[in-house]
């Protein structure tokens, strides 16, 4: 597939200085280029980026609420949607 690509006038004389560098053509060097890096995009990404830590949410009372199961938290809403008025 053929495609365009609008780059600043210095970083394509990098590439294409790079590229007859490695005794390659331009084409192929951007190929492998972009093949790399899609390969290892998922490393990259976490290392960049690395994921927020869960926020502690607390009461302003400063009363500890206790963990609730899914069944639990289920049978609450069970009963209060029972005793809803119409």
């Amino acid at each position: 597939m053929r495609t365009t690509l609008d780059l600043p006038d210095e970083t394509f004389r990098q590439l294409k200085a790079e590229a007859a560098l490695r005794g390659e053509t331009l084409k192929e060097f951007l190929r492998r280029l972009i093949e790399t890096g899609l390969a290892a995009e998922p490393e990259v990404l976490a290392a960049r980026r690395p994921r927020s830590p869960l926020p502690i949410l607390r009461p302003p009372t400063g009363i500890v609420h206790p963990a609730l199961s899914n069944p639990v938290v289920e049978d609450i809403l069970t009963i209060d949607d029972s005793h809803a008025r119409p």
